[in-house]
Parts: C-alpha cells; structure tokens; sequence
C-alpha cells in the first residue's frame, strides 16, 4: 500500500456540480487566467480536474459568490501563490469588497424601506385614511430621490 493516496479526477460536468459554477464559466476562468491551464485527457483531450484544482476553484466559487468582479479574483489567485508576502494586497482586496458589500446592503436597506413605504401607503388608501397616505406618499418620494443618488454613487 502505498504512503500517498490516491487523487480523484473530476470531469468538468462533474466540477460545475461541485462548485455551482456553470462549465463555461471554468472554462472562461481558464482562458483569462483566473485559473491556470487545466490538464487534459491523453486521449480526449478533454479537462481533467484534480483535487487541487476543485480545492481552487471552491474558493473562486465563494469569492464569484460575494460579487467580486473576475479581475480581482484573479489578483486574489495570482496573490495567493506568492503566500504571506502578498498578505497586505489580500486584505486590500478584500477590505475593498467588504465596502462594496456594505454600500450594496445599504442600498438594499434603503428600496426595503420604500416597499414598505408603499405598501402602508396602499394599506391607508385601502383604509380611507387620505391624510396618512398624504404623508406616506410624501415619504416615499422623499425616499425615491435617495434611491436616485443612491443609484449613482
């Protein structure tokens, strides 16, 4: 028995299983560099996916997951093989995604107001109730307008 152990193979069906991502996605990852040249059947030619790349293209999946846009994923990876003395640029990219999540979330929280901006808004119409649906309505285009800047940062 030997002392390494055996590697799986995967096929690329196999991997767009396993991560979620699509096929031509890990094949497009692949063509700009994302991940680098994936190995090939002697004989099919066809992808042939080992751990290392699967246990890669998880952590790409994950990063595809938060919005990051695939240059930056491709720094991250491109980082990750100079190991520790590419930490700070790691945070770096990170930290800049954390931003663009906290601002996106923001935006988020501000539309979930002016939903439920209108839906009290129907809810007084629905009741009679003219004054509220006034202020509510005033509301919602006082919301509406954030929404607009908001859109454009």
């Amino acid at each position: 028995m030997s002392a390494r152990t055996a590697q799986h193979s995967y096929t690329i069906k196999e991997v767009a299983g396993l991560t979620g991502l699509p096929a031509s996605t890990l094949r497009y990852y692949e063509s700009i560099g994302v991940i680098a040249p994936v190995s090939r059947g002697a004989s099919s030619k066809h992808r042939i996916y080992d751990e290392d790349d699967l246990d890669r293209l998880m952590w790409i999946a994950c990063l595809a997951a938060t919005g990051m846009s695939v240059g930056d994923m491709r720094q991250y990876m491109a980082n990750g093989q100079q190991g520790s003395s590419a930490a700070g640029e790691q945070i770096e990219l990170l930290a800049e995604q954390e931003r663009r999540l906290a601002l996106e979330a923001e935006h988020i929280a501000l539309r979930q107001r002016y939903v439920r901006l209108k839906i009290d808004y129907w809810r007084a119409v629905e009741a009679g109730d003219a004054a509220r649906a006034e202020t509510l309505s005033t509301e919602a285009r006082s919301l509406a307008d954030q929404l607009k800047r908001a859109r454009r940062q």
